[in-house]
C-alpha cells in the first residue's frame, strides 16, 4: 500500500516510509494513495472473528508488499491488551465501548498497534526510533505501559511543569526503562512550538529516527481503522440494513478511519457527528470544512505534533460536496441536548456516558428517527471511560460509575525532581542522548 500527501498527489512513498517520516517535506500530511478492495474477506467475518484477526488480516492486506503475513499477524497479536466490547442497547441501537485498553481511552488500541508495529519492523531492520511529544499526562503513562520490554523505542514525554502523572520508577530511561519525561516552561502552545521546532529540522529528525504517536502518524491512524470491521462482524447477523456510526468529533481521527473502512468496501451508510468550528453543516445540510476555504499552498506545513484529520477529510472527499453530504452529516448539539442525552442513556439502557459520548447520542436523538424509520442501525461509539469524567456522571445523574485500579494509578501525580528546561536546543540535548 502506498501513501501520498495532500499537497502533492505525485508523491509515492511505502507505510513504513510514510510512518518514518511522520510528515512529507511538502508540508501536507500523508493519505493513502490507493484502498484495498476488502469485500470477499469482509462478508466472511462474524460475531466469532476476533478483533485481533481482523487486525491482521487488514494489515496483511495493506502492507503486505513490505512484510510477511506472519510478521503482520504478529504485530496485531501483540499489540491490544483488550477486545473492544458491542452491545446491542435496542433493536437496532449498539454501542461500542473502546476502552478497554490500558488507561481508559480509545487511542490506547492505536498507541499500542502503532507500538506493537515499530517494535517487529525496526527489529527486522536492525534499527532503533524514539517518540518526541507533548502529553497532558495521558499519553505519556500509556506509552510507558506499552513500551515496557521493548528493545528498539524510547521515548521522550514532554509535559507542562507539575502536570507529570501514572509514571514507574521502572519505566524511566535512568532506571533501565523506554521513558524520559522532561517537564518544559510555557504554556502548552509555547511548548508545542518548541517541539515542532525540532522536527522542522529534517535531517536532525532522519538522524535520530524521530517519529510521533498521535493521529497524524498513518499507523496510529491504522489502529483505529480496526474499530468499524470489528463492529461490524459483532452485529453483521442481528441486521439486515444499512449501518451508521455516531461518533464525536476528536481530532476526526476516528471519522477518517471509518472512512477509510468504508473504501475497503465494508457496509458504512454514513456517520453522525456533533457539528465544530471545523465541521458543520450550512443551511441546506450540506458539511463545510471551514479549513477549505484555504488554499493548501498558501497554509503553514503541517506539524506532526498537531493532528491534522481535517486535511485528510479534505482530501478525501476532494471538494465532492455530493459525496460529503452522503456519508457525514454534522448535528449542532446544545449543552441542553447532550445533559439531556447523558440522562436518556443511563435512565433507558443504564449506560453512563461521558461528555463526548452524552453529545454522540444526541446526535442519534436529532438524526436516528429518520434512520431507523428506514430500517438503519446506529453504532454508538463511546471511546472514552465514564468514570474519566466523574464529576460530569454525578452532575446529570446523582451517581458515577466506580473508577477501576488500573485507570486510577493511571491519574496519581508523579514528582519528576528533574531540572525544568526551557529551550528547543534543550530538549535536542536529552534527545542526543537516547541510543
Amino acid at each position: 500500500m502506498n501513501f501520498t500527501s495532500t499537497r502533492n498527489n505525485d508523491l509515492r512513498v511505502s507505510f513504513s516510509q510514510a510512518v518514518k517520516d511522520c510528515v512529507p517535506a511538502d508540508g501536507g500530511v500523508f493519505v493513502p494513495s490507493e484502498i484495498e478492495d476488502l469485500r470477499r474477506w469482509i462478508y466472511y467475518i462474524d460475531n466469532k472473528t476476533s478483533f485481533t484477526s481482523i487486525a491482521g488480516s487488514i494489515t496483511s492486506a495493506l502492507i503486505k508488499d513490505e512484510f510477511s503475513p506472519i510478521i503482520c499477524e504478529t504485530i496485531a497479536t501483540d499489540a491490544f491488551p483488550s477486545e473492544p466490547v458491542v452491545r446491542q442497547l435496542d433493536d437496532k441501537l449498539f454501542l461500542m465501548e473502546l476502552y478497554h485498553g490500558f488507561t481508559g481511552y480509545h487511542r490506547d488500541y492505536g498507541v499500542s498497534y502503532l507500538c506493537s508495529y515499530l517494535e517487529k519492523t525496526l527489529q527486522l531492520k536492525g534499527e532503533k526510533a524514539v517518540f518526541l511529544d507533548f502529553s497532558h499526562g495521558g499519553l505519556g503513562v500509556l506509552l510507558a505501559k506499552v513500551l515496557r520490554g521493548k528493545k528498539n523505542i524510547k521515548a521522550v514525554i514532554v509535559y507542562k511543569k507539575g502536570t507529570v502523572r501514572g509514571l514507574k520508577d521502572e519505566d524511566l530511561v535512568w532506571n533501565g526503562g523506554n521513558i524520559y519525561p522532561v517537564e518544559m516552561e510555557g504554556s502548552e502552545a509555547e511548548i508545542k512550538a518548541k517541539i515542532s521546532e525540532i522536527f522542522s529540522d529534517h535531517e536532525y529528525v532522519q538522524k535520530h529516527n524521530l517519529t510521533i504517536a498521535n493521529t497524524t502518524n498513518v499507523c496510529r491512524l491504522l489502529g483505529q481503522i480496526f474499530f468499524f470491521p470489528y463492529s461490524f462482524a459483532q452485529i453483521k447477523n442481528k441486521i439486515d440494513s444499512d449501518i451508521y456510526y455516531a461518533l464525536d468529533s476528536g481530532n476526526y481521527g476516528t471519522l477518517i478511519a471509518g472512512l477509510y473502512s468504508w473504501r475497503f468496501a465494508l457496509p458504512v451508510s454514513g456517520f453522525l457527528v456533533p457539528s465544530t468550528s471545523a465541521l458543520c453543516a450550512d443551511p441546506t445540510g450540506t458539511p463545510i470544512l471551514l479549513d477549505s476555504f484555504a488554499n493548501p499552498s498558501t497554509r503553514e506545513n503541517i506539524s506532526p505534533i498537531q493532528p491534522a484529520n481535517i486535511e485528510r477529510l479534505e482530501s478525501f472527499f476532494d471538494n465532492n460536496k455530493l459525496m460529503m453530504r452522503n456519508f457525514v452529516y454534522p448535528v449542532n448539539v446544545s449543552e441542553k441536548q447532550r445533559d439531556a442525552a447523558a440522562k436518556e442513556l443511563f435512565t433507558k439502557y443504564g449506560v453512563f456516558a461521558d461528555m463526548e459520548t452524552a453529545r454522540s447520542y444526541a446526535t442519534i436523538k436529532e438524526r436516528g428517527e429518520e434512520i431507523f424509520e428506514d430500517e438503519g442501525a446506529i453504532v454508538l461509539m463511546a471511546n472514552n471511560h465514564p468514570c474519566l469524567s466523574s464529576d460530569f456522571c454525578r452532575h446529570q445523574l446523582g451517581e458515577a460509575p466506580e473508577m477501576p485500579a488500573d485507570i486510577a494509578e493511571t491519574l496519581k501525580s508523579y514528582a519528576l525532581n528533574k531540572k525544568v528546561i526551557s529551550s528547543a536546543s534543550e530538549l535536542k540535548a536529552i534527545i542526543d542522548q537516547q541510543k
